[in-house]
């Protein structure tokens, strides 16, 4: 089984995640998301396999959020994804793929309904 985690080393549920995954003696491919950020494709994937819409998976509370104009309601999702690829501080972490299906983190233990 691969197993991968767009993780933050600075955000406590990220290293959180990654402990439970690494207690469970999986060692998953480590992406930090904010020096490799998934691009439009992966984000809209990775949307797909979590059955979120994009503002569900966006920290609104970033400055990054209200500077981009990004609270404009009229925003397509396409444009919404756009913005989490250039902006990855924006994507709600940690996010896990594995088995075809992806979870967020947030509990740590969601993650483990898909191994």
């Amino acid at each position: 089984m691969t197993v991968t985690i767009y993780h933050n080393p600075r955000c406590s549920k990220s290293r959180q995640t990654l402990q439970l995954l690494r207690e469970r003696g999986i060692e998953p491919t480590i992406i930090e998301h904010l020096q490799t950020p998934p691009g439009r494709t992966e984000l809209a994937d990775i949307l797909r396999q979590l059955d979120l819409q994009p503002r569900q998976l966006m920290r609104r509370k970033e400055a990054e959020y209200k500077a981009a104009g990004l609270d404009d309601e009229g925003l397509s999702d396409d444009q919404l994804v756009a913005a989490m690829s250039e902006y990855p501080k924006l994507i709600e972490r940690p996010i896990v793929l594995a088995n075809g299906r992806a979870a967020l983190g947030r509990p740590p233990e969601d993650v483990l309904e898909i191994l």
